[in-house]
């Protein structure tokens, strides 16, 4: 039984990423779809699929490197956990690595980077953090 999903699925990016695998796959849900939108939204990666099937979907994620093989991921790591939940307002939300990193939120308003939160002045949990 996996307690996390969230935590598997940046541990699947962070794998594949090393490897410079071309994609991933991974069980879908709403939660992961909204992720892999917002990192999609942000360049991280060149997109994403949700593969129907039974009984439960598949997320297939495709990876994005540059024009020299060098990964467009550094790091991609868990903020708020479980066993301790990390929540920031609008305004106490961090810059990553000078803006050129993101923060994933859970808002009201959806999963969003933490750009899209500070312009709609939204704040939520922080689901992970990617330079």
């Amino acid at each position: 039984m996996m307690t996390d999903p969230i935590a598997d699925m940046l541990t699947r990016i962070r794998n594949a990423n090393s490897n410079r695998a071309a994609q991933t796959k991974m069980p879908a849900s709403r939660m992961k779809v909204g992720i892999a939108e917002a990192l999609k939204a942000e360049g991280f990666i060149d997109g994403y699929e949700v593969q129907p099937a039974t009984p439960s979907s598949t997320l297939v994620i495709n990876l994005k490197y540059g024009p020299d093989g060098e990964r467009v991921i550094r790091a991609i790591d868990r903020v708020s956990k479980p066993g301790c939940r990390k929540y920031r307002g609008a305004r106490d939300i961090p810059r990553v690595v000078r803006g050129l990193g993101i923060y994933v939120l859970s808002t009201p308003k959806g999963i969003v980077s933490d750009r899209t939160a500070r312009r709609e002045n939204v704040g939520g949990e922080v689901l992970c953090k990617v330079y």
